[in-house]
């Protein structure tokens, strides 16, 4: 039930940040969102996990206390952005 809370968020994060593109507001709750949909699901983490395999640009801009929360380990060190 928390992961499909956490897929809400990070869905109304996209057009909350969009409406509001000079107060931050957006960010937080996708930062929710992400938290409780990676903690909660195995999909969900399998799911960004991918996501960042496939962008390695994603990991890049995400702090390093974000993927220890979420995913239980460090960002990877070696990431070089290839061409999509």
């Amino acid at each position: 039930m928390l992961a499909v809370v956490g897929l809400v968020h990070i869905a109304v994060a996209i057009p909350v940040g969009m409406a509001t593109p000079f107060l931050p507001i957006g960010l937080p709750i996708a930062i929710i969102g992400v938290i409780l949909l990676g903690r909660n699901s195995v999909w969900g983490r399998r799911w960004m996990e991918g996501i960042m395999t496939r962008h390695p640009r994603v990991e890049r801009f995400a702090p390093n206390w974000l993927m220890r929360l979420v995913f239980g380990r460090d960002k990877r060190e070696n990431l070089k952005a290839t061409p999509d």
